[in-house]
């Protein structure tokens, strides 16, 4: 039987375990990516490990989040990324250079290797034919200092697609299409494998649109094969010497196919509050919007804004229609300015942000009390504007711009004449603004501003655990609800006492006082808990608070991931029913953790306020129980190294 992309790329990369359904695995990592909100927790992690240089083929460390500096701690925390970076040996990526995604599709990815990012928008990279992974930022400090990453060896599903885009529908019409087949907990402990005829007329920004929002099926990640198309966009960044062909073999196996003719998509819109609820936009016919917001590392390449530039030219918004538009990168930026379409946006009113990500992470511009916000980003969970009663609905870029133009949410079909904007031949490449590591890291002093407090550790896990039910929460709980981003949280990420202080804030106000009084305790969750970005912030708060287990019906990976990287216990309900046998207050025992965790599955927990012995299940490798004991994965890495 022949082998799939997914498979080819990872046996290339294996050094344990072998691809047996359901096994872990381990593999080698050969580059890394860190963003701001994320990589000052992982270089101060990886300065704990002591390793002196990076072990990687390439480590990034980019400058795309925290970019709006209304106090200090921003530009401490950039500064400290910048020194830290010097002396280990780490290319950084200077603010105002783009968003981490797209600098690294344009400058560094590389078809058939492996790439593991402390962002859950990583499988943007998987547009190259890469094997591009989102985890939290402690994986990634590990693989920095020369470790594989473990994961469960996932089944793979293949969208096979026909027939070539209509006009005026796009890449993000495709991944709203698979999010409408699959939902947002479809792809849990799957890669999706694109493939079939229909790939072919697909460029490799558009590829990357498709993989990137990929995430938001809690997909492990998503890849596209490395074909002509993507010879073709290495050569016009200057990097044909990189490209190398992948393909599936004939007789391929998958375990499951989803067919999609591409022929036969139209313009398709996400509804609040979630990513898979997903309607076409022809079934809308009177939705007023007061914000139109474009960019993101969804959809900021050349070629998305050439494409709304072209449908703004000569035009102006609508007057009850603000209009921000974020170039993904400098290049694009540049490019835009060069040629004259900058220009073109600037005259219809639009409001050009910095290359960076803004808005999608609430970094500004949110928009009005009880508004519509029509955005080309990847997530429009409730309060991620920072608006909490703000509608976002999420769009390709045609549809955007015909929004903007009309004041309500338009179908780009009635623009008339289809746009079509051609890959450029040759893009504009000025790598300046990417500092390599110093030749002489000796001399380097890595700069740490007051911000920036001592990393929590915390003990090996005790053999018995015990209190209250801290919070009671329900099915698809965000990482943004445990740990908010925006404007006011993400300066703290550095300093985990004071952003320990927000967990659960967006849902009661009080938890983390109530945690501290209470000496820490237990939270209870529905299904996909955890879902949303890799931010590690969503485990390392909750256990500085003194969380001990959480206890679901299901997990997102990388969140479930991170918990036990912080000795937090994940454990999952025996029978998902016995979730009602729980409420906010419960006081619950677990006896004999250790023994439990080793022995087999079943662990009970005692619900003393219900007088109820609970059966619930752990489903960790030997690998994970050992970390889970030691205390999490700073504490196991320090014993193995």
């Amino acid at each position: 039987m022949g082998k799939n992309i997914v498979h080819k790329i990872l046996e290339n990369h294996l050094v344990e375990g072998a691809l047996a359904p359901g096994g872990e695995i381990a593999i080698r990592i050969d580059q890394t990516l860190t963003q701001d909100a994320t990589g000052t927790m992982a270089y101060l992690q990886f300065e704990a490990m002591e390793v002196p240089r990076v072990k990687t083929e390439l480590s990034v460390s980019y400058v795309d989040h925290n970019t709006l500096q209304t106090g200090f701690e921003n530009a401490d925390d950039h500064l400290y990324l910048q020194t830290v970076a010097a002396k280990h040996g780490i290319y950084f990526s200077r603010p105002g250079n783009g968003i981490c995604h797209q600098v690294h599709l344009e400058r560094f990815g590389v078809p058939g290797k492996t790439l593991l990012g402390s962002d859950s928008h990583t499988p943007t990279g998987g547009g190259l034919g890469m094997i591009a992974i989102g985890a939290g930022g402690l994986d990634v400090a590990v693989a920095m200092a020369g470790g594989p990453f473990y994961l469960t060896t996932p089944q793979v599903v293949k969208v096979h697609l026909t027939g070539a885009l209509p006009p005026w529908v796009s890449a993000k019409d495709v991944i709203l299409k698979v999010l409408d087949i699959m939902s947002v907990k479809g792809g849990v402990g799957k890669i999706i494998e694109y493939g079939g005829p229909g790939a072919s007329s697909l460029s490799v920004p558009e590829r990357a649109t498709i993989t990137n929002m990929g995430a938001e099926l809690g997909a492990t990640t998503s890849v596209f094969p490395s074909d002509e198309v993507t010879r073709t966009f290495l050569k016009a960044q200057g990097r044909e010497s990189d490209w190398t062909e992948i393909s599936a073999d004939t007789d391929a196996h998958y375990d499951d196919v989803i067919e999609i003719n591409l022929s036969k998509l139209e313009p398709l819109v996400a509804c609040p509050h979630s990513p898979d609820t997903v309607r076409p936009v022809a079934s809308f016919s009177d939705l007023k919007v007061n914000q139109v917001a474009i960019g993101s590392c969804t959809n900021s390449s050349y070629t998305d804004l050439m494409q709304v530039a072209t449908v703004l030219k000569g035009k102006v918004v609508h007057p009850d229609v603000s209009l921000v538009i974020s170039p993904g990168s400098r290049q694009v930026y540049k490019m835009l300015a060069d040629n004259g379409a900058l220009g073109d946006l600037i005259a219809s009113g639009a409001r050009i942000l910095e290359s960076a990500c803004g808005p999608c992470i609430g970094m500004g511009q949110s928009p009005v009390s009880g508004g519509v916000s029509v955005r080309t980003f990847n997530r429009n969970f409730k309060g991620r504007s920072g608006t909490k009663d703000a509608d976002i609905y999420l769009s390709s870029p045609e549809t955007a711009a015909a929004t903007a133009l009309t004041g309500t949410l338009a179908d780009p079909r009635t623009l008339g004449d289809p746009i079509k904007v051609p890959q450029p031949e040759q893009f504009l490449i000025d790598d300046r603004l990417i500092i390599p590591p110093s030749d002489h890291p000796e001399d380097v002093v890595v700069r740490r501003g007051p911000n920036i407090k001592p990393l929590p550790v915390k003990e090996p896990l005790r053999k018995s655990l015990e209190g209250e039910v801290l919070i009671k929460v329900d099915d698809n709980i965000t990482t943004d609800h445990i740990m908010p981003a925006g404007a006011k949280v993400l300066p703290l990420r550095s300093n985990i006492p004071a952003i320990s202080q927000y967990v659960f804030s967006a849902i009661n106000e009080n938890f983390a006082q109530r945690a501290l009084k209470k000496d820490g305790g237990f939270i209870v969750g529905g299904h996909n808990y955890g879902q949303g970005s890799s931010r590690e912030h969503a485990a390392l708060a909750p256990m500085y608070l003194g969380v001990k287990a959480v206890i679901a019906k299901s997990f997102a990976r990388i969140h479930r991931a991170n918990l036990v990287n912080f000795g937090i216990v994940p454990l999952e309900f025996a029978d998902e029913r016995d979730y009602d046998q729980f409420s906010q207050g419960d006081l619950l025992i677990i006896r004999n953790l250790h023994t439990d965790l080793k022995e087999g599955n079943k662990i009970l927990v005692v619900n003393v306020t219900k007088n109820r012995e609970i059966p619930v299940k752990h489903g960790l490798s030997p690998r994970f129980i050992d970390i889970l004991l030691a205390g999490g994965l700073l504490n196991y890495t320090k014993q193995h190294a």
